[in-house]
């Protein structure tokens, strides 16, 4: 029998797929095991169909470190390549990924935890830049400021249906650049230093 997490990625995958033509409140358990050419037992246990739903964020998160740490360059330059690897992986799952987050708005069940999703991701991203460290500003607080640039980058992203990710990348650019901004205005109010001089307007 696959592991619990083998399942439920085999499951999420088949669920993109499925929900690229049909809404996603009228796709049962069933139909999705029988695309991911498991049975309906393989999920008892281990993953309904909300448990999918909740499944999203991370599953395209582990695409930021995919890669490694990029080579030296600034902060928010490292930032911007990791998180961008992120919405590169979402592409190819638009249809489905954009009914499954249409109707995550629509459930109270997903909006209260998503949340914690958007600092889930924004953590990652950080590692996977190697910023997650309290160095010029707490980690705790970037995590709030990245987990509001990926929420503000995913609004542009469904809208950029060009294929050539503009309105994504300006999107993500400006959005990092207020928060080096922000927490620049925080090592000035606390008197912190930033490691070294090239990271001073950049939020690491």
């Amino acid at each position: 029998m696959a592991s619990a997490e083998k399942i439920i990625e085999k499951g999420l995958k088949a669920a993109l797929e499925l929900a690229a033509s049909r809404p996603w409140p009228e796709i049962p358990l069933a139909d999705i095991a029988a695309k991911a050419k498991l049975t309906l037992t393989d999920f008892h246990g281990v993953a309904a169909r909300e448990d999918l739903v909740e499944a999203l964020d991370a599953h395209f998160d582990k695409a930021m470190s995919a890669e490694g740490v990029p080579e030296e360059s600034s902060p928010r330059e490292r930032l911007f390549d990791v998180i961008m690897l992120r919405f590169e992986a979402m592409e190819p799952c638009r249809a489905g990924l954009s009914e499954l987050m249409r109707f995550r708005e629509t459930s109270l069940t997903h909006v209260v935890r998503l949340p914690a999703h958007r600092h889930a991701s924004a953590a990652w991203a950080l590692a996977s830049a190697g910023l997650d460290h309290d160095s010029g500003a707490p980690a705790s607080l970037k995590r709030i400021a990245i987990a509001l640039v990926i929420a503000q980058t995913e609004r542009a992203w469904r809208k950029d249906t060009g294929g050539d990710f503009a309105l994504t990348m300006a999107a993500l650019d400006k959005g990092l650049r207020r928060a080096e901004d922000r927490l620049g205005q925080f090592r000035r109010f606390t008197g912190r230093r930033p490691d070294t001089p090239s990271t001073e307007e950049n939020p690491a």
